[in-house]
């Protein structure tokens, strides 16, 4: 371990999928996926609704275990008290008056924190995602934005080296998305937080990706961005041709996968 808390090593492995299947009752969802998440990469999960990113992301955060094969996590991960998690939306009660505090707090939920300790980190969180000194403020009174920074903080208080954020800018205009991706760019680059996207926005993966994992009929194609996300595997998965600026990693010129059901 190093100063800051975190596995010592710029390429600990964090999470270990070998040859895992995942289902539910009598269905597999997943078969046979292997990947391994390394200390500051930057994963994006994608594919169309319904081939099983959610499923994955279950078994990450122990709520689907595995039907075979081996998921292995860091030390510093067991009872995912380091694994962070950003969810699309999670308001609270609106007829309950919540402040912001409160709302980044309920992140320590299953930790053993000393009061102390709790107003130091709730502090930190605010302050990593530039919503310092409103914790005492109303959380309706918050914009889009700045409520899916909120969502982050809300992970951050945790102190994760693990970060999964599902459809972070879905909703978003192009300024608070901007915002948003400028933030988690800046705690990968900073303090080597790894997170892993779920995503439908092709585009985000070419710009910001260091690995990719493709979902397709049950499988599952992880590796390096350049070896994974490429327009032949793109179109195998989404079904029609999918364009990349000079054949690499670019703009996407042809939009992704059509709305439908999650698994």
């Amino acid at each position: 371990m190093n100063a800051a808390g975190a596995p010592s090593g710029d390429t600990a492995v964090l999470v270990a999928f070998d040859g895992v299947t995942l289902g539910y009752g009598t269905r597999i969802v997943l078969r046979d996926v292997r990947l391994d998440v390394r200390r500051g990469e930057r994963w994006f999960l994608l594919g169309p609704n319904g081939e099983g990113k959610s499923t994955l992301i279950r078994a990450l955060l122990g709520s689907l275990p595995p039907r075979s094969g081996r998921l292995a996590t860091h030390p510093e991960l067991e009872g995912y008290r380091r694994i962070g998690f950003v969810p699309q939306r999670c308001d609270p009660n609106p007829s309950m008056a919540t402040t912001l505090g409160e709302f980044v707090e309920l992140g320590l939920t299953g930790l053993r924190v000393p009061r102390g300790e709790r107003r130091e980190r709730l502090a930190e969180a605010l302050k990593r995602v530039g919503l310092e000194g409103r914790a005492k403020g109303d959380y309706w009174s918050l914009s889009g934005g700045q409520r899916q920074r909120a969502l982050l903080a809300r992970a951050l208080i945790r102190r994760p080296l693990l970060l999964v954020v599902d459809e972070p800018t879905n909703g978003l205009d192009w300024a608070a998305e901007a915002a948003l991706l400028e933030t988690l760019g800046r705690l990968n680059r900073e303090e080597c937080l790894t997170p892993i996207f779920v995503t439908h926005h092709l585009a985000l993966a070419l710009r910001h990706a260091t690995h990719a994992a493709l979902f397709h009929e049950g499988t599952v194609r992880a590796g390096p961005a350049g070896e994974i996300v490429t327009a032949a595997n793109l179109e195998r998965v989404y079904g029609r041709p999918v364009e990349l600026e000079g054949g690499r990693l670019g703009a996407v010129r042809t939009a992704e996968a059509s709305p439908g059901g999650r698994a």
